[in-house]
């Protein structure tokens, strides 16, 4: 063996032998999520995610901000200090287009809207038709967007109107009062303290067909970094499904961490009305995928409000919502999608 031989013999044993360096993984992206309410159950989809290492798994480095009635996510977001937001209602979505503000609605996480009017048993106050000319007391959000609706289909007149500070301390001093409230949380605190369940009017149930609980963004990112929004979009689509019909353990503790006024009876109270109401999961859903949106909704729900005389006929609707990251049927279980 020459001296040049045995050189590259001895190179070649040394590489077989050395341990191979790792390769680098790339940083992850660093994502700002706002709320638009305290840490809930109805927000348990992106603490799962969070919690269980989903995130991370599609290579997001995801920050959850709460919001609440100190804190307006909505101008962070268009301040572009965050990523993405919860965007409560498809009003925000459109208002968004008729401002020509560059931002829209990228995913429904919610397909029924879970605001509702509650009334005191026994009044006869049992039916959204009953409540014409009846003490309703809802916030000034509220007076321009879904009491508009109301006020169209049942006749409901302003003068009906009472003051709405988000407290139940009215309610319980009148027995005639009806109030807005939130389907997975004041009809569980009702109960708690009088023993008795308030009658819910569910507003999809008057047929509302407004999304809620959208995911906003900036036309910028969509343009610039898409496949970002689709990791994020999916993440959080996985994390629904996990919570949903897997343990959502994780998230109930991530979200009792977060939220010190979140009590475990309310958690898990808000965690079944999600699901025996089909809030997130339910129709377009079942074939589209968690996060479903259609053009024909989001026009049945345009020409419901232009009835009602919040948007004019030529408004452009559609520059309020892309589908671009939603249909796609990720995440089904495979006996969904056949």
């Amino acid at each position: 063996m020459t001296r040049t031989t045995w050189l590259a013999a001895l190179f070649l044993a040394c590489t077989i032998l050395m341990p191979r360096a790792r390769a680098a993984q790339p940083a992850p992206d660093h994502v700002t999520f706002g709320l638009d309410w305290r840490a809930e159950p109805e927000y348990g989809g992106y603490y799962q995610a969070l919690a269980t290492g989903i995130y991370k798994k599609y290579g997001l480095d995801v920050k959850i901000v709460q919001g609440g009635p100190q804190v307006n996510n909505a101008q962070r977001l268009i301040g572009g200090r965050l990523t993405f937001d919860i965007t409560s209602n498809a009003f925000l979505a459109l208002n968004f287009a008729q401002e020509h503000i560059p931002f829209v609605a990228i995913a429904a996480g919610f397909q029924k809207d879970p605001d509702a009017l509650i009334a005191h048993p026994g009044q006869g106050d049992d039916s959204f038709a009953a409540l014409k000319g009846k003490p309703i007391a809802v916030s000034t959000d509220t007076r321009a967007s879904w009491w508009l609706f109301l006020k169209s289909k049942y006749g409901y007149s302003d003068r009906q109107l009472r003051p709405y500070d988000y407290s139940l301390a009215p309610f319980f001093l009148n027995p005639h009062l009806v109030q807005e409230a939130y389907v997975t949380d004041e009809p569980y605190l009702i109960k708690q303290k009088t023993g008795k369940m308030p009658v819910v009017l569910m507003l999809a149930d008057a047929g509302f067909d407004g999304y809620a609980s959208l995911i906003a963004t900036s036309r910028k990112l969509i343009r610039t970094n898409p496949d970002l929004v689709r990791r994020f979009i999916e993440a959080s689509t996985e994390g629904w499904y996990s919570y949903l019909y897997g343990n959502p353990a994780p998230a109930f503790a991530a979200i009792l961490k977060a939220n010190p006024e979140m009590t475990p009876g309310l958690l898990h109270y808000g965690y079944e009305q999600l699901k025996v109401r089909g809030i997130v999961d339910s129709g377009d859903t079942k074939t589209l995928g968690i996060y479903a949106m259609t053009n024909a909704r989001w026009a049945g729900f345009f020409y419901q409000m232009v009835k009602a005389g919040l948007y004019p006929p030529t408004m452009d609707y559609k520059a309020g919502y892309t589908l671009q990251f939603v249909d796609h049927g990720f995440g089904l279980p495979k006996t969904k999608s056949k």
